[in-house]
């Protein structure tokens, strides 16, 4: 698998222009964690974790669909989201985040992913190793 450097990826995330304002930044757990935390040094908002769980450590598929771990308790009632997620392959997790959010009462969510289709991307190109992961 390929990798990037951390400068690399680093620098990607400085270029990203958002062109709406944001409330608060919801990162999914565990993936998104680090690169909310990126993003947070920029726009220096609110950070949130939404426990999901779909795949396994290797990237491997473990449920049918993606499992709440943990009920969302903290208020996005009215409020603007940036969604947060390392990885995109099929979507699967970002609709269903997407979906509770909203159903939540959130004015709107908008999605970010270092690598894969949302709104916002740094890479949309086949998978590779990020800079953070220790293996």
């Amino acid at each position: 698998m390929n990798a990037k450097s951390f400068e690399e990826v680093r620098k990607q995330f400085e270029s990203v222009i958002f062109q709406e304002k944001f409330d608060m930044i919801v990162a999914v757990a565990n993936g998104g964690i680090i690169p909310a935390a990126m993003l947070n040094q920029h726009l220096n908002l609110e950070i949130q974790l939404l426990k999901l769980h779909l795949r396994d450590a290797s990237q491997k598929q473990i449920f049918e669909k993606p499992q709440l771990l943990e009920e969302i308790r903290f208020e996005v009632k009215d409020k603007s989201i940036l969604l947060v997620e390392d990885r995109v392959k099929t979507g699967t997790t970002l609709t269903y985040a997407k979906h509770l959010l909203m159903q939540a009462g959130a004015k709107s969510v908008k999605t970010f992913a270092v690598n894969g289709n949302a709104d916002y991307c740094l890479y949309n190109e086949a998978c590779f190793m990020f800079p953070w992961i220790m293996k």
